[in-house]
């Protein structure tokens, strides 16, 4: 009985070139997903001050208003006709 096992190792194909690829793409994929998971925990210190005391507020002249007209183009006025009985 003993004769008969074969404790050889199994035989492993060589991967192949696309699965090389699918392999480092996944493992790039994972590193850059933990550094964007990273990057909004740790806080980023800042290592000057943005002057936004200096940047004026958008008055409500600036700001733009929505057109009604755009809404009114859209809506065509339903032609009226008598019904026939």
């Amino acid at each position: 009985m003993a004769a008969e096992l074969d404790f050889s190792p199994p035989e492993i194909p060589e991967p192949t070139f696309m699965e090389n690829v699918l392999r480092y793409g996944l493992f790039f994929g994972a590193i850059f997903q933990l550094i964007c998971v990273l990057a909004i925990i740790l806080p980023v210190s800042k290592s000057h001050k943005t002057d936004s005391d200096t940047f004026e507020p958008k008055n409500s002249e600036t700001v733009k208003k929505p057109k009604a007209t755009a809404a009114q183009i859209s809506k065509k006025p339903k032609k009226e006709t008598k019904k026939k009985r």
